[in-house]
């Protein structure tokens, strides 16, 4: 299937599809095996533009918008989830953030780095005891002097070990009060900050999943962005544009699981047919051919208000929600198509099983875009 895309958008999608074939399909079952991220993958990436696709030209990005956004996730997550993510999460969540909320300084100084892939960005708001209770948070934000002290963990950090510089959420008020987080730009090296713990992951196994660690790391007010106490307000509009990418992240897993299921199920016989002539067959595809295409529909509404600067808090979340719940779905009757092969790891779908479950937890659980979107309409 392939949506109406513009001239550009074909561009990229083919830049993509042979970067993706080149460069990830022939070892991505080696990195999930291994739990290895490629970091030197995404340096590749940064010098085709896809790891500053949002940033402005100005800082060195491809200054394009969220309809060629998430054609690159998408494309990129048809051959491999894992690397989808990570370069949904270092697009739209360190680096957004920082285009989004930081000073012309900082803007200047870790833009360029970003967009170009030289640096890998991370985003740190959940901690262990926090995941949807953002507003709880343990880890801390002191005054001192001219600067501040954090200590705290953050935990399931995209590129927690690899991240050359994270944007940390820390509280700066007392819990559960209003405006009581603060954000911050945190570089690598900097005394008292590590990274901890390394998650063993059912999915997503070549995107670095980590613990951020805080041990009396004092920054300058320099790396403070935005007023103090106005960082939750910001995570939840970096959020709203998050959502975008892991709906398109979705839609890429669903499209591969789909695409492949479709060649096999021509390819494999049964009965002297190919098994695609029984009902029970085609029924399904002509399920999940229907639930990408709403998919994609509800990802380019959310996209299209964000490119235009509107509110798109309740399609953000339609697109989340729905699209990920239909990766799982799809990518569940592409191992039943499959059969036995299905659950064996010589074949494509069993990769598309397991990494689908993550876009239904990652940035705002399914039930949470549910809260956001019931919230919404019962106004």
């Amino acid at each position: 299937m392939d949506f109406n895309y513009t001239d550009t958008q074909n561009s990229i999608a083919e830049m993509v599809r042979d970067f993706a074939n080149k460069h990830i399909r022939p070892d991505m079952m080696v990195w999930d095996e291994t739990q290895k991220f490629p970091v030197e993958l995404f340096h590749k990436l940064g010098e085709l533009g896809l790891m500053g696709v949002l940033v402005p030209t100005e800082y060195g990005g491809s200054g394009l918008g969220y309809f060629e956004y998430v054609t690159v996730v998408s494309e990129i997550a048809k051959v491999c989830g894992s690397i989808g993510l990570s370069v949904a999460a270092h697009n739209s969540l360190c680096t957004g953030h920082i285009l989004y909320f930081g000073t012309e300084a900082q803007k200047q100084k870790y833009l360029p780095k970003l967009a170009s892939g030289e640096w890998i960005g991370a985003w740190g708001l959940t901690e262990a005891n926090t995941g949807s209770d953002a507003g709880n948070m343990r880890c801390t934000a002191t005054r001192d002097g001219d600067g501040w002290i954090l200590n705290g963990t953050k935990n399931w950090i995209t590129h927690g070990i690899s991240g050359n510089v994270a944007v940390v959420l820390a509280r700066t008020g007392e819990p559960r009060a209003k405006n009581n987080v603060t954000a911050f730009i945190v570089e690598r090296g900097t005394p008292g900050f590590a990274a901890g713990k390394k998650e063993n992951k059912l999915g997503m196994r070549a995107s670095e999943t980590a613990e951020l660690v805080f041990d009396n790391c004092r920054i300058s007010d320099d790396q403070r962005m935005g007023e103090v106490g106005s960082g939750f307000h910001q995570a939840m509009k970096i959020l709203d544009g998050g959502r975008i990418s892991i709906a398109a992240l979705s839609l890429g897993i669903a499209k591969g699981a789909y695409e492949a299921s479709l060649k096999y199920s021509k390819e494999r016989q049964q009965f002297d047919q190919p098994i695609s002539h029984f009902q029970a067959i085609a029924f399904k595809l002509a399920d999940m051919a229907t639930q990408i295409e709403a998919s994609e529909l509800l990802i380019y509404q959310a996209a299209d208000l964000k490119n235009r600067g509107e509110k798109m808090t309740k399609e953000s979340a339609f697109a989340k929600y729905y699209a990920s719940e239909v990766a799982v779905r799809v990518s569940t009757d592409a191992v039943q198509i499959f059969g036995g092969y299905g659950y064996t790891k010589d074949f494509p779908v069993e990769k598309y099983y397991r990494d689908s479950k993550l876009c239904t937890i990652g940035e705002g659980t399914s039930e949470i875009q549910k809260l956001v979107i019931s919230r919404d309409i019962l106004k």
